[in-house]
């Protein structure tokens, strides 16, 4: 029951914009800590970005600062990321994740208390 399902993937073509949307539920949502995760093909799961309780702190990955941004909105349990001028390297399984803390988030260990099962983004030049 506790989960969270990511929404929003499909193709588009390079400098286009995509909003990913993640729904939580069977937890307190406005208690955790909400990021995203991506895994290109052959390649580790990356870290993408995150965002505090009451959305007032972000962390973003260095190879997508300054281009996506995180936010989420607790009375909807819902956590979004907006991209934008999206290259074909951003190509990936973009994953929805949360824990309690964000050092889980940016500790690069992976473990994180909730995922989700992913949403494909891919990029066409």
């Amino acid at each position: 029951q506790v989960q969270l399902v990511e929404s929003g993937g499909g193709l588009v073509q390079a400098g286009d914009s995509l909003r990913l949307s993640c729904a939580a539920s069977g937890f307190i949502f406005s208690a955790y800590v909400l990021g995203w995760f991506r895994q290109a093909p052959g390649e580790e799961r990356e870290f993408v970005a995150a965002i505090g309780w009451s959305g007032g702190s972000t962390n973003y990955g260095d190879s997508v600062k300054g281009r996506f941004t995180i936010s989420r909105d607790n009375a909807k349990n819902t956590v979004y990321l907006e991209m934008n001028s999206l290259k074909p390297e951003d190509k990936a399984v973009y994953y929805c994740a949360a824990d309690r803390y964000t050092t889980s988030f940016l500790s690069g260990r992976g473990v994180l208390e909730v995922w989700g099962q992913g949403t494909l983004v891919t990029v066409s030049s």
